[in-house]
């Protein structure tokens, strides 16, 4: 547990977020930040009064500022307006970069030595603005992406091949897009290739399906888009640091030379722990995997090279 971990947005992945890092009681304090008066106050009061029914005792509170958050440990940026039917992630990129900007001069100058974990999207690029914008080290600053897509992965092959998610053992790497890179070599049921349990169309629809898992989504709801899974994947990446678990997860890293790249965030293994990103680990790639971790290291440039902040 640490003292105060702050969430940005008290939207639905914001308040989702901030329910579930109370309730795993990972802080004494989680107070939730949006423009929006009285929704974060309202929000943080009624997870409040959830904690003598779930039995947790970390402080949620609410708030329009940023002088509550101060000296937080960790910060989940949630902020930003959501996907609607037809839009890429990429469509958002502008108009999210400069929330993410000015949401990361805040969190400089009240929580100069934070954890920064950003959702907004588009990732991988809001990441960079994150990045950028709050002078942190690569260590301390990480998108929430892999985690999220890997679980989409995870949770389509346990239904096409009938066995629990526990045993699903998976990596999705690259950017948060159309071009995510599933692992299928290191892809296993148990330590069994997931090659001998699923013919090959099955397996590539799948991948072709958890690319497009978020606008799945995004088609259903119509005016909003995917917030408990992402939440989720959020809140794991918040477990793993504050209590230094040294998970190995799929997150959205500021590569400097790993997998031959530098100068972009992108997913790939990354060892969790009380220091933020403490390595991200290498492995070894398919001739076909390489070149589609390339194309998708591509597709984060291309955003990267259209923004202005």
């Amino acid at each position: 547990m640490v003292n105060k971990i702050t969430v940005v947005g008290a939207g639905n992945v914001g308040a989702t977020t901030a329910q579930r890092i109370a309730e795993k009681e990972l802080a004494r304090t989680v107070v939730m930040v949006d423009v929006a008066e009285g929704i974060p106050q309202g929000k943080g009061l009624d997870q409040w009064q959830s904690a003598p029914i779930e039995l947790y005792d970390t402080r949620v509170i609410g708030t329009n500022g940023y002088d509550e958050t101060a000296d937080s440990e960790v910060v989940v940026i949630t902020a930003g307006i959501a996907r609607k039917p037809g839009m890429s992630r990429d469509d958002l990129l502008n108009t999210n970069a400069g929330i993410v900007k000015s949401v990361s001069e805040q969190i400089a100058k009240s929580s100069p030595n934070a954890i920064v974990i950003v959702v907004s999207n588009p990732l991988d690029v809001m990441s960079y603005v994150a990045k950028h914008v709050t002078g942190f080290p690569r260590e301390r600053v990480l998108g929430m992406a892999g985690v999220l897509d890997t679980a989409r992965y995870r949770a389509f092959l346990a239904e096409a091949i009938d066995v629990s998610v526990r045993d699903i053992q998976a990596m999705v790497l690259g950017g948060h897009g159309d071009t995510m890179v599933p692992l299928i070599s290191y892809t296993t049921i148990s330590g069994i290739p997931v090659t001998k349990l699923i013919a090959k169309d099955k397996l590539d629809a799948i991948v072709d399906r958890t690319r497009n898992g978020g606008a799945e989504i995004v088609k259903h709801l119509k005016t909003g888009s995917a917030y408990y899974a992402p939440s989720a994947g959020a809140v794991q990446m918040v477990e793993a640091i504050v209590n230094d678990q040294k998970r190995i997860l799929p997150c959205a890293a500021w590569l400097e030379g790993e997998y031959g790249m530098s100068g972009l965030f992108l997913g790939v293994p990354c060892k969790l722990g009380r220091r933020g990103l403490e390595q991200v680990i290498e492995v070894d790639l398919t001739d076909d995997e390489r070149a589609a971790l390339e194309k998708s290291a591509e597709a984060v440039r291309e955003p990267m090279r259209a923004l202005t902040i």
